[in-house]
């Protein structure tokens, strides 16, 4: 039993070096190579049959990598969210991409995602990201409340001369989000809206610094601020640590210091009944 926990945790100890952490990145970076070469029908007429034998044997490697990770974490390896993540991305490569199934093939270029989940830096900016979806989503409520108004009035402003943009309110609010990409949004739709309504830039230019140049930066300060807050929260747990092996290691100093004091006393009191 005990030589079993001894052996999950050497398995699991090894696939966790940096030696095979790299092993592994440096398979998914090819196989994203080969995904990419596949995709072309004259390197597939002449090389066809080595890019699936790769593809197959980098697959195989992975669901090996995933299995001695299972093994080595027992259960507790479902618990990590992004261990989850690449069994399911391997999981799903295993399917047979065959009759209605066939549309899985093309999510094979998923296990290029496994990247994110190797590398720190990746991961610290995913779970960032997720980290900051509440106030994201607030925002994007605020955007949407924002396009519903504006495309409101733009239909009735100019439904009725240019009915290809502003028809109805789901047209109009596409013609809306083009506008705030600054996408052709002055010769392409208000230019030619001022031959028929003069002052069609008063509607606009407000849309624009609202929509635009506020709601959009408050996503990227959310998402900001969530990064900061999770990077002081990571030097917060670590100097938490640091400080815990301080004290613990002073009480360790400590106690070795009374056991030295009463080594001492104890020799003077030999010493002086001597």
């Amino acid at each position: 039993m005990i030589s079993a926990a001894l052996s999950r945790q050497r398995i699991a100890h090894w696939v966790e070096t940096p030696p095979v952490q790299y092993y592994i990145v440096g398979l998914i970076l090819i196989n994203a190579i080969v995904l990419g070469l596949e995709t072309s029908s004259e390197v597939m007429t002449r090389w066809g049959g080595l890019l699936v034998a790769v593809d197959r044997i980098i697959l195989a490697l992975f669901t090996v990598e995933i299995g001695l990770r299972i093994y080595g974490h027992s259960w507790r390896f479902f618990r990590d969210p992004w261990g989850v993540f690449d069994f399911t991305i391997v999981a799903i490569a295993l399917i047979p991409a065959s009759g209605p199934l066939a549309v899985l093939r093309a999510l094979r270029v998923l296990r290029v995602l496994r990247l994110v989940s190797m590398m720190p830096q990746l991961r610290f900016v995913v779970e960032a990201l997720l980290s900051a979806i509440p106030g994201i989503s607030a925002i994007a409520g605020l955007m949407l409340i924002l396009y519903y108004v504006f495309a409101v009035m733009a239909t009735g402003l100019f439904g009725a001369t240019h009915p290809e943009w502003f028809g109805n309110v789901g047209a109009s609010m596409y013609t809306l989000f083009q506008v705030m990409t600054l996408e052709s949004w002055s010769m392409g739709i208000v230019r030619p809206l001022m031959e028929s309504h003069a002052y069609a830039w008063v509607f606009f230019i407000p849309f624009i610094l609202v929509a635009t140049f506020t709601i959009l930066n408050l996503f990227i300060a959310i998402i900001v601020n969530t990064m900061q807050n999770m990077h002081e929260k990571a030097l917060h747990t670590e100097q938490a640590a640091i400080e815990g092996a301080i004290k613990e290691e002073g009480v360790h100093v400590e106690v070795e210091l009374r056991a030295l004091r009463a080594e001492i006393t104890a020799l003077r009191c030999l010493l002086q009944r001597e």
